[in-house]
C-alpha cells in the first residue's frame, strides 16, 4: 500500500507581523528576497503596497457597483430584487456579486444603506438654508416627497415599512434605522425654543409625511393636497 507524501507544515513564528500566510501551502504568501540578499525589507514594502493597491481598487468597484445596484432596485422595486437580476443590472456574475458582498442579505443591507444616503443627499438639497419652524419645513418637504421624480424613492420606503411590519429580520432594522435618522435630521433643521420641543415636531413631521406618503400611493394625491 503506498504512502501519500504530506509535506509538513512549516513554522510561521518568524515571519514578520502581517505578513499573509497560507496555511494550505508549504510556505507562507510572501515576497521572495533579492537573489544573495538576507534583507527583505524592500520586497515586503512593496508587497503591502500592492495589496493596499488591489484593497483600494475592490473597494472602488464595490462602491460603483452598489450605485447600479441601487439604481436597479429603485426602478424596479425590492421584489425583483433577487440574486441573479441584481448581479445583472451591476453587469457581474452572481459569484463575482458574492465576492464583493457576504450574501444577499449583505447585498440588500448594503444597497438600501445607498439608498438611504442618496434620499438623504435629495432632502437636504430640497430645503432651504437655515432653521425653519415646522409648518415651513413640512410645506418644503412634502413638495419634494410627493414629487414624481422622488417617488421611486417613497416606493422603496413602502416596500420596506411592509416587510418591517411582518417583523423580517433585516427589514425591520433598516426601517427602524431610516426613521430614527430622519427624526435626527428633522431636529436638526427646525428651530425650536428647547430640544424636547424640536423633538417633538421632528416626530409629528415623520407622521404627517408618512401618512402623505401612504395616502398617494393609494392614487390620493387630491386628498394630500387637500390636506396642506
Amino acid at each position: 500500500m503506498s504512502t501519500r507524501y504530506a509535506p509538513s507544515r512549516p513554522s510561521h513564528a518568524s515571519w514578520p507581523v502581517g505578513m499573509p500566510v497560507s496555511f494550505d501551502s508549504p510556505s507562507p504568501v510572501a515576497p521572495i528576497c533579492a537573489k544573495g540578499t538576507d534583507d527583505c525589507s524592500d520586497d515586503y514594502a512593496a508587497h503591502a503596497a500592492r495589496v493596499e493597491r488591489a484593497m483600494v481598487k475592490s473597494d472602488e468597484r464595490r462602491d460603483a457597483l452598489l450605485d447600479k445596484l441601487a439604481d436597479f432596485v429603485l426602478a424596479e422595486g425590492l421584489s425583483a430584487a433577487s440574486l441573479r437580476p441584481l448581479a445583472q443590472a451591476a453587469g457581474i456574475s452572481d459569484r463575482m456579486l458574492l465576492y464583493y458582498f457576504k450574501d444577499k442579505t449583505a447585498v440588500m443591507a448594503a444597497t438600501l444603506e445607498r439608498i438611504a444616503q442618496r434620499m438623504m443627499v435629495l432632502m437636504d438639497s430640497g430645503t432651504a438654508r437655515g432653521k425653519l419652524d415646522r409648518a415651513a419645513l413640512q410645506a418644503h418637504l412634502l413638495d419634494l416627497v410627493l414629487a414624481d421624480a422622488f417617488w421611486p424613492y417613497m416606493r422603496v420606503w413602502l416596500e420596506v415599512a411592509s416587510m418591517a411590519a411582518r417583523n423580517d429580520s433585516l427589514y425591520r432594522p433598516v426601517a427602524e434605522q431610516i426613521g430614527r435618522a430622519f427624526l435626527s435630521w428633522g431636529i436638526a433643521q427646525l428651530d425650536g425654543p428647547t430640544p424636547e420641543a424640536r423633538e417633538a415636531d421632528a416626530a409629528r413631521l415623520l407622521v404627517t409625511i408618512e401618512g402623505m406618503v401612504m395616502v398617494k400611493s393609494f392614487g390620493l394625491d387630491a386628498i394630500c393636497l387637500k390636506a396642506l
